[in-house]
């Protein structure tokens, strides 16, 4: 008789993975979040890679005033197996971040595994940033062109989104990345809460409870679901970008670079070890670390008092083209 199909994996109610190799998608995710959407903000959504199906969510404040807007970009997180720039937590985000810090928000999606494991979330990554960049040429979408400033470019992605984004800077950092996408500028980035992994667990992962939002279960799961197949582990330079075989970042130029860090979160040790690291070999790297709050905080409940102090944060940061800033700053969360 044929064995029985089971599930033999699961993230958040969304990914199914059975015995047989089969996978399940749920459009919608596992949790009710209503969208609160005051018409302040306009938004549309664009395709920007037909062959692969792969759209992105546009937003931009209603009101403008004459003045071109920085653009900020904003990759969804989910361990790189689920989330979707159409989920209601990311859309929420979105419009805060685009009536508050006065921005082009820019939130792509990309393929998801098990089904396309990675790298090609980074690949997806790379194509979003790079048709952004030829908005700005002769023939690009006006809706993004009359509003952007395509000098004042922000990468920013929160847990894989993050990952994403540290991928970028070093894709982007070299001339060569940057001639890539002139007439568009990177001036800075922002990893919100990083997804990084290792082999050897740090003490924050070690501490975390079983009931954590991301907990070391769930952790796990993720990064066995995206890394390359064939006994890859989480010292894969896909996922520790200090592990035995990831390349030296010692000669990568960085912009600006504001690591985002929750002082509950299972993820806590690893994104304050890499802002430092970075920071001693000179790039312009600061870290802000928000005491007590758990993994993703800022999308679960972006209304937050936590989340206000973040988003005031980040609005520094862009105002400021990632200056003024450097170490760890804490705030109590």
């Amino acid at each position: 008789m044929a064995a029985e199909r089971v599930v033999v994996d699961e993230c958040r109610g969304v990914l199914f993975v059975y015995s047989d190799g089969a996978v399940e998608r749920r459009a919608a995710p596992g949790f009710a979040t209503p969208v609160r959407d005051d018409g302040s903000v306009e938004w549309k959504d664009a395709v920007f890679d037909a062959a692969r199906g792969l759209g992105v969510r546009l937003y931009r404040p209603r009101e403008r005033g004459g003045g071109r807007l920085p653009v900020f970009f904003y990759y969804h997180g989910g361990g790189f197996c689920i989330g979707s720039r159409t989920w209601p937590n990311c859309q929420n985000y979105c419009l805060r971040l685009a009536a508050e810090l006065g921005a082009v928000v820019v939130a792509p999606d990309y393929r998801l595994a098990p089904e396309h494991r990675l790298p090609a979330a980074f690949e997806d990554a790379e194509n979003a940033l790079l048709w952004l960049a030829s908005q700005a040429r002769p023939g690009g979408d006006t809706w993004v062109a009359e509003a952007a400033d395509f000098g004042r470019v922000f990468v920013s992605g929160d847990s894989a989104g993050g990952t994403i984004a540290h991928h970028l800077a070093v894709r982007f950092g070299s001339a060569s990345g940057r001639a890539e996408l002139a007439p568009a500028r990177v001036a800075g980035y922002v990893q919100l809460m990083p997804f990084f992994g290792g082999v050897e667990r740090t003490p924050s992962e070690a501490a975390c409870p079983d009931d954590a939002f991301l907990n070391r279960d769930l952790n796990d799961r993720y990064w066995r679901l995206s890394l390359p197949a064939g006994g890859a582990t989480a010292d894969h330079p896909f996922s520790n970008p200090f592990g035995p075989a990831s390349p030296d970042l010692a000669a990568a130029e960085f912009a600006p670079t504001l690591v985002v860090v929750g002082g509950r979160d299972l993820l806590r040790d690893r994104a304050l070890d890499y802002a430092a690291r970075l920071a001693a070999m000179g790039k312009p790297v600061e870290a802000l670390e928000f005491e007590g709050q758990q993994h993703g905080f800022f999308t679960i409940d972006p209304w937050s008092a936590a989340s206000g102090d973040l988003m005031r944060a980040v609005k520094r940061f862009v105002d400021t083209d990632g200056g003024g800033g450097g170490g760890v700053a804490r705030l109590d969360g």
